[in-house]
């Protein structure tokens, strides 16, 4: 039987049996600023980035415009859109962008920066962590500068194709060459998890059920 595709299993687990795996493997600097929140609580995300950094700059608003399209346009079926936009006073996510996002088959956004059209964002179900929201939108004030290219958000380097994975704890960057043995463990961990649970819910004991699990 084939096994699922690794980013539905992704998308099964949480964010903090995630980390508490790539913690045990020795993993540092995976965990991206607690100030980036879930736009729809509950929803998780999960799939491989496609990165983006720019920065604020004075330009012709048909020139700012052509550049954004153009980015939509390159952002591949399945990917997370993941933005390092160096500015914190202007959206880098809206309605029609989301539309189009969408119906490229993108899984949604985490931008280090704000959003807009919070309304439709949500009515759309679209996916978006961002530390924000502002009525101002791009034109004639921003630009991209490097797509698919190693970009930084807070302190975790995140590469273009490494796994992104978001939910109401927080967003995670894993290496897509650990990302496999990554979710091995994390699913292995949520049995090892449940059993624990159950010993609890059934009257043992705390760190007896610990003790006997090793794990809590």
């Amino acid at each position: 039987m084939e096994r699922p595709d690794i980013y539905c299993r992704l998308g099964q687990c949480y964010g903090g049996i995630v980390h508490d795996v790539m913690r045990g493997l020795g993993m540092t600097g995976f965990v991206l600023p607690p100030e980036l929140r879930s736009l729809i609580a509950g929803n998780v995300l999960a799939g491989p980035a496609f990165t983006i950094e720019g920065r604020p700059v004075a330009a012709d608003p048909h020139d700012t415009l052509l550049a954004w399209t153009g980015l939509l346009s390159m952002a591949p079926s399945g990917s997370v859109w993941v933005c390092q936009p160096n500015d914190r006073t202007i959206a880098q996510m809206g309605e029609l962008s989301a539309e189009t996002l969408l119906g490229r088959g993108v899984k949604g956004c985490v931008i280090d920066g704000l959003i807009r059209d919070v309304r439709f964002l949500k009515r759309l179900g679209f996916n978006a962590w961002s530390r924000g929201c502002t009525p101002r939108d791009i034109v004639g004030v921003w630009r991209p500068t490097s797509v698919m290219q190693t970009i930084r958000i807070g302190d975790v380097e995140i590469a273009g194709g490494d796994a992104i994975f978001a939910d109401e704890d927080g967003v995670i960057r894993i290496p897509a060459k650990d990302l496999v043995q990554v979710v091995d463990l994390a699913e292995a961990a949520a049995t090892k998890e449940n059993l624990v649970r159950k010993a609890i819910l059934s009257g043992e004991d705390p760190q007896q059920a610990y003790l006997k699990y090793r794990k809590f």
